[in-house]
């Protein structure tokens, strides 16, 4: 089973951004430990700040991966092309937040993502992306 994460901007600060909401791990230490606790699975992990990046990797896993967890950061709130891009690929989406964004400014409470991924699951911390690798593995 391949699975990719693809994590958008600001991502690569967790640990030292606002551990008070997004806790004090970073995601490669996380990683590590997901890895360590599925090893049959065959993990991609791709971050990044760039909207045309996250994009084309979405597209290169788009069609032949069996899962992507996509965090998509404040790209949730504005990227109609994100949106796109998941309606057009064939590989299922699971969209995932560490913070609750419904809890947080009102801003956040929009996504041009969570219509067209699979399902959503928003502040369990990095549990998250667990949860969603669940969904994939019993699917």
């Amino acid at each position: 089973m391949q699975i990719a994460i693809i994590n958008g901007p600001n991502l690569n600060l967790l640990g030292t951004r606002e551990p008070g909401i997004y806790g004090s791990q970073t995601f490669e230490n996380y990683f590590e430990t997901l890895k360590e606790k599925y090893p049959k699975i065959s993990f991609h992990y791709f971050q990044s700040n760039v909207e045309g990046e996250l994009i084309n990797e979405m597209q290169r896993a788009g069609f032949s991966f069996d899962g992507i967890i996509l965090n998509p950061g404040g790209y949730t709130h504005t990227s109609v092309a994100l949106g796109d891009c998941i309606a057009a690929i064939t590989t299922p989406v699971i969209e995932v937040h560490i913070s609750n964004v419904h809890a947080r400014e009102e801003f956040r409470k929009i996504s041009y993502i969570s219509a067209k991924a699979k399902g959503t699951i928003a502040g369990l911390g990095l549990k998250g992306y667990e949860l969603a690798l669940i969904y994939f593995l019993e699917k």
